[in-house]
């Protein structure tokens, strides 16, 4: 049975493909896969932390096939493997992927991971002049691990053979992850890299992706892995979705409330005071209040209004005309209403003029207006003229051909914290890295931080496991400078000290 919420949770999907207009479309009779494009590859350096790294990058696609061969579709992803290496079994590879579903790897390919990134301007909340250019990254993590950029089915280059898969068996929870892990096991294999730490990093909906794979691995092929990678992420939908009956995604919101409040100027004092206060009313007052629902009386509701007007810089009024549950919808719009500016939901920091000035809920995301025509422009020149891949078919940065996305749910709103849980008791060796950051209005950190309070199954050494570490910006943190340089020096220890 499909899950009851999938409507509601398309609408707060991770991936801005879900809110845009999108006239991608894929062709209507696939090529058969069975014998791929032939990989393009070529030879570069990057200087990384005062090193010149030489790195070969290749451009490819990997047919998965049935078990009697048949070609079920191609994964087109593009790997950078540093070449100056002596013995690659101890050199450790992650493999990449963004969100969505729907979405391809460019964000993290072409955003602060690998050793190209978009040229933004400033602190990320300005749109570049086209055409976007690529420059060189000296803040990638290359010079530490190998990495793979993985586009799953339907989405960049990556498509299904009809002739021996079928679409519903990709867009999906399981299919997804089933997949991507025959991916994994196939590059792995075919690059002679058992023997090598195995990391995975997931942005956005890549986080249930890559919780999951962590389970699948393990239990399928016998890959444990060195470590998990969850960016801008969630495991529990009901952190963000507000359903019927469920109050959670409320207060997972208003911290990052409070933080962007007090980037435009609407509250005053440090960060992390102010962030602290909202969470110390999120998790208590605020979330007692929410709790007695239609029993709460008037006057602890307007109380309780007042003590949000003061943590977040919305009136008070506003709190108390949705009943204390202001929406992420409703804040990016009114907070600024004054000015005649809709914040961005994957960064709030970034504030356009609003489009519709009698909406109550914001009338697009200036944050995805931002990047999307940037990277897209910037992706299609790498491989079309930097890496010589030539392909008839349309780059699907982003796509609705997806949808509809099949839960498996079991009428239940999904939750995978259990297993990563249970990837952690199997292979206590397995660490997860959690990234958050204060402005990201799309999977706020607090909703992260919940779900790591909340995992079934996570035995009382596995909490040990988790890191979590914040930053100053959104979604994208990577797109603020500060925040790239920060996401390296996280991200390498992670990577070089087990």
């Amino acid at each position: 049975m499909k899950n009851p919420c999938v409507a509601l949770v398309l609408a707060l999907m991770c991936n801005p493909a879900a809110l845009a207009e999108n006239d991608s479309h894929t062709d209507s009779h696939p090529p058969a896969v069975d014998s791929p494009r032939e990989s393009v590859s070529r030879e570069a350096t990057v200087e990384i932390d005062g090193t010149t790294v030489p790195y070969r990058v290749t451009a490819a696609e990997t047919v998965l096939k049935t078990d009697n061969g048949k070609p079920r579709a191609s994964i087109f992803h593009v790997s950078y493997i540093r070449t100056d290496v002596e013995d690659v079994a101890e050199r450790p590879v992650m493999f990449c992927f963004n969100g969505g579903p729907g979405s391809s790897a460019v964000w993290l390919h072409l955003g602060g991971v690998g050793p190209k990134r978009v040229d933004l301007p400033g602190d990320g909340t300005e749109p570049p002049m086209p055409p976007a250019r690529l420059v060189d990254n000296p803040h990638s993590i290359l010079d530490a691990s190998d990495l793979v950029f993985v586009d799953p089915v339907s989405t960049g280059l990556s498509r299904v053979d009809e002739n021996g898969g079928r679409k519903d068996d990709f867009h999906g929870l399981e299919g997804d992850i089933e997949s991507m892990a025959d991916f994994i096991r196939r590059w792995i294999t075919e690059h002679q890299r058992w023997s090598s730490p195995k990391y995975l990093l997931g942005e956005s909906y890549g986080g249930i992706r890559v919780a999951g794979l962590s389970q699948n691995l393990q239990t399928r092929f016998g890959m444990n892995l060195n470590g998990v990678v969850l960016l801008s992420s969630l495991l529990d939908f009901r952190t963000i979705v507000e359903a019927p009956g469920s109050d959670l995604s409320f207060k997972s919101f208003l911290p990052a409330f409070a933080a962007t409040a007090l980037h435009h100027g609407k509250l005053e004092g440090a960060r992390p005071v102010v962030v602290d206060a909202a969470r110390e009313l999120a998790n208590g007052d605020y979330a007692l209040a929410l709790l007695q629902g239609s029993e709460l009386p008037d006057d602890r509701m307007r109380e309780m209004a007042d003590r949000l007007a003061a943590v977040t810089g919305l009136p008070a009024d506003v709190w108390r005309e949705h009943r204390l549950r202001v929406s992420p919808w409703v804040f990016r719009r009114e907070l600024l209403r004054d000015e005649g500016l809709t914040l961005g939901r994957f960064d709030a920091r970034v504030a356009w003029e609003t489009t519709d000035p009698a909406s109550r809920t914001a009338d697009y995301d200036p944050s995805y207006s931002l990047v999307y025509g940037a990277f897209a422009t910037a992706m299609l020149d790498f491989i079309g003229r930097d890496l010589g891949w030539e392909d008839h078919r349309q780059y699907e940065i982003l796509t609705r051909n997806v949808h509809p996305w099949e839960w498996n749910s079991n009428n239940r709103i999904v939750n995978v914290g259990d297993r990563l849980a249970r990837a952690i008791r199997d292979n206590p060796h397995l660490r997860v890295l959690v990234m958050a950051a204060y402005t990201d209005l799309a999977t706020p950190p607090d909703g992260m931080l919940h779900s790591m309070r909340h995992i079934d199954g996570l035995t009382a050494g596995g909490k040990d496991n988790f890191e979590f570490v914040e930053y100053e910006s959104g979604h994208m943190f990577y797109l603020n400078p500060p925040d790239l340089e920060k996401m390296r020096a996280d991200l390498l220890r992670f990577v070089t000290n087990p």
